[in-house]
C-alpha cells in the first residue's frame, strides 16, 4: 500500500542480543537473539549466535543490550483519538504518537472523529503524510457514516484504498437498524471490519456517569447498562441475519470500550454460536469504578462511563477466559481548560497510551496472574489479527520490525509531568506501575529508548 510505503523510511540494520523473545503468533518464549535490517525482521536466532555483516558493523549500525528484558512484538493499540486534523490544542499525531511509542506501541489505529471528519480518501491520506511527523505507524479509521450522522454511507472502497483499516461512527452510535445492516454488508464486501460505539442516546441524553448509587448521592443522571448492552444484541442479531442471508459470509462486528457485564456476555453467547463478534476492553474500565468520579473528579469522566464493581469484575473475568480479545487504551486527550469545570460540562475521555503496558503488567499479570505472553498477545497481536494488519503483532522472519524491549519486573510510578501528550487527563498520575519500556522500535527505527 502506498500509504505505508511514504509514511516511513531509512530504517538501517540493528541487532537487538541478549533477551528473552516472546512471540506468541510464532509460538517463540524463550531467549533469542534478534537482527532487523530495512524495517523487516530478518533473522531469529540462538543467543550469541547472529552476526552483522562486515560493512553493517562498520558503518556504526545499533546494538542493543537487551539481557535481563523481554524482547516482544511492538504493541499495537486499535482505538485512539489523535485529535489531529483540528483540534491540535488537545494533540497532534506527531505528540500522540510520540506517547505511544513511550509506551511500547509501534502501531495506532486512529478514530475519525476529528475536524473535520475522516470520511474522506483526502483526510486518510492527510493524516498519513510524512508531514505528520509521526513517530510510529498510523493506522486511520474511516467515518462509517458521512460527518458521523449516522445517515449517509460513505465509499468504503475509496476508504479502503487510502489506507483506512476499519470503519466507525465512534463517538457516536449507528442507532438506525437499516443503516447499521448496509454498514455491516457494505464493509464486509470491502473487507472491513465495524467498530461500535454502542450507546443508545436515546437513554443517554444528559447524563454524565452511570446510573447508580454513586450517581444518585452526587445528584447527576446517570447512562443505564441497558444503553450499550441493548444496542450489542442488537447488532448481534443484524449480524445474525446477514450470515443467514449470505450463507456464510460473515461480517466483522468489534464492539468498542465495552464496559458492561450484559454486553460481555452478549458477544460471549454470539461467539459460541460461530458469528465473528469481537470485543476490546479498556484499562480504566477493568480497574476503576464509578466510585473514583468521588469529588466530581473530571479525570474519571469517559463514556462509556466507569461502571459499578460487578461490571468491572465481569471485565477482568471476560479478559481472564478469552472473550475480550484486545486491550485498547481509548486514549482521548483534552486540554487542561476543558476538563477544570463543572462535572456536567466537561469533556469524556482520558489518556491512555503511557500507562496501559504498565497497568496491565502490575494488575493482569502481576494480580491475577494471567501468563505475560497473554498480556502481551492482548496488546499486539489479537489487535493485529482484528483489523487484518499484515506483518504486524509478530517477530517472524520477514514482518515489520516493530519491536518493544522492556523490564518486566521493574516498578515504578507513572507522573503525568512527564507526559509526551499534549494533554494531562489521566486518573491515573502517581500509580504505581509493572514494567518499564526501554526501546521501541517502529520499523526498524529506535523511536524511544528509556
Amino acid at each position: 500500500m502506498s500509504s505505508e510505503r511514504s509514511q516511513f523510511h531509512n530504517a538501517g540494520t540493528m541487532l537487538i542480543r541478549g533477551g528473552h523473545l516472546i512471540d506468541t503468533a510464532a509460538g517463540i518464549d524463550e531467549k533469542r537473539d534478534v537482527i532487523l535490517r530495512e524495517g523487516r525482521v530478518a533473522e531469529i536466532t540462538a543467543p550469541g549466535k547472529a552476526k552483522l555483516h562486515p560493512e553493517e558493523a562498520a558503518d556504526g549500525s545499533r546494538i542493543l543490550d537487551a539481557r535481563g528484558l523481554i524482547v516482544a512484538p511492538g504493541l499495537i493499540d486499535i482505538h485512539v483519538h489523535l485529535r489531529e486534523p483540528g483540534q491540535t490544542h488537545k494533540e497532534t499525531i506527531a505528540s500522540g504518537t510520540a506517547a505511544a511509542a513511550a509506551g511500547g506501541f509501534t502501531a495506532v489505529a486512529a478514530m475519525p472523529n476529528t475536524v473535520p471528519t475522516n470520511d474522506t480518501p483526502e483526510i486518510t491520506r492527510w493524516m498519513q503524510a510524512p508531514e505528520r511527523a509521526a513517530s510510529v505507524r498510523v493506522f486511520p479509521i474511516g467515518a462509517a457514516t458521512r460527518a458521523l450522522k449516522g445517515e449517509i454511507l460513505n465509499d468504503y472502497a475509496a476508504l479502503r484504498a487510502a489506507g483506512v483499516v476499519a470503519v466507525t461512527d465512534d463517538g457516536h452510535p449507528i442507532l438506525k437498524d437499516n443503516i447499521m445492516r448496509e454498514v455491516l454488508k457494505n464493509a464486509t464486501r470491502h473487507g472491513l471490519t465495524v467498530i461500535q460505539h454502542a450507546e443508545d442516546t436515546r437513554l443517554t441524553a444528559g447524563a454524565s456517569m452511570n446510573e447508580g448509587p454513586t450517581a444518585f448521592r452526587l445528584g447527576l443522571r446517570g447512562m443505564p447498562p441497558e444503553a450499550e448492552y441493548g444496542l450489542v444484541e442488537r447488532d448481534i442479531r443484524l449480524v445474525t441475519e446477514l450470515a443467514r442471508e449470505t450463507k456464510g459470509t460473515q461480517a466483522h462486528l468489534h464492539v468498542a470500550h465495552t464496559s458492561t457485564a450484559q454486553a460481555v456476555a452478549a458477544v460471549r453467547q454470539a461467539r459460541r454460536n460461530g458469528l465473528r463478534v469481537t470485543c476490546e476492553v479498556a484499562p480504566h474500565h477493568f480497574l476503576l469504578t464509578e466510585q473514583h468520579v468521588a469529588c466530581y473528579d473530571t479525570h474519571a469522566k469517559m463514556n462509556p462511563p466507569l461502571r459499578s464493581e460487578a461490571d468491572r469484575d465481569a471485565m477482568i473475568q471476560g479478559i481472564l477466559d478469552g472473550v475480550v480479545d484486545a486491550i485498547a487504551t481509548d486514549h482521548a486527550p483534552h486540554a487542561a481548560h476543558e476538563k477544570e469545570v463543572e462535572f456536567e460540562r466537561a469533556p469524556n475521555g482520558i489518556t491512555g497510551l503511557e500507562t496501559a503496558l504498565g497497568l496491565c503488567l502490575q494488575w493482569l499479570h502481576g494480580e491475577w496472574k494471567l501468563p505475560l505472553s497473554r498480556v502481551l498477545s492482548l496488546l499486539s497481536a489479537q489487535p493485529a489479527a482484528l483489523l487484518n494488519l499484515k506483518g504486524r503483532g509478530t517477530l517472524a522472519v520477514g514482518s515489520f520490525a516493530d519491536v518493544v524491549v522492556f523490564d518486566p519486573k521493574a516498578e515504578w510510578n507513572y507522573r503525568i509531568a512527564d507526559t509526551r501528550s499534549r494533554s494531562r487527563n489521566t486518573p491515573f498520575d502517581g500509580w504505581a506501575m509493572r514494567g518499564r519500556v526501554h526501546y521501541t522500535i517502529s520499523e526498524g527505527r529506535l523511536v524511544y529508548s528509556l
